[in-house]
């Protein structure tokens, strides 16, 4: 009777290895999932780079909306010739500039950034053949379209570039 014990207590500690295996398994697990974050997904946010590189490309896209009462000018007296110059010379590097700007937006901004920039592209390039084809009706809804396109795609430009700029 005295060795029956002794043959059951193999078992009971392979029992007790087996639990305290298993807890050390769940604290392992607990403070690797602790450390790996905790719980808050993280609202992206513009980097100090991304900031400068924008206002630097905004700065372009807003001196050629500052160019709006120029434009506003020539196109009441119907001036083809020189709406058409000022479309394809201060104004012409407004794509590449939206272009670059979208580019170093948010991911969630992006999409409506592309197609304000695609409307006011598009509307520079209807206010351009108005002038070509000298249709003053036309070229009056342009200038509207373009006048609003620029207001538009101001908006979506972050907020510290637009606090930062209108402090330059």
């Amino acid at each position: 009777m005295v060795s029956a014990p002794a043959s059951g207590l193999p078992a009971a500690l392979a029992q007790q290895l087996r639990r305290l295996v298993g807890l050390c398994l769940a604290v392992v697990l607990c403070v690797g999932l602790a450390a790996c974050g905790d719980g808050k997904a993280k609202a992206p946010t513009y980097s100090a780079d991304d900031i400068a590189y924008i206002e630097r490309q905004a700065e372009g896209f807003l001196a050629a909306r500052d160019r709006l009462p120029e434009l506003a000018t020539l196109v009441n007296e119907r001036d083809w010739t020189f709406t058409r110059n000022l479309i394809h010379g201060p104004m012409q590097e407004v794509g590449r500039e939206m272009l670059y700007i979208n580019q170093r937006l948010l991911p969630a901004e992006r999409p409506q950034a592309v197609e304000l920039s695609n409307q006011l592209k598009a509307a520079l390039a209807q206010l351009d053949e108005a002038a070509r084809l000298q249709d003053a009706n036309q070229l009056q809804k342009g200038y509207i379209a373009v006048a609003s396109g620029f207001g538009k795609y101001a908006q979506i430009l972050p907020a510290q570039v637009q606090e930062d700029l209108k402090q330059a």
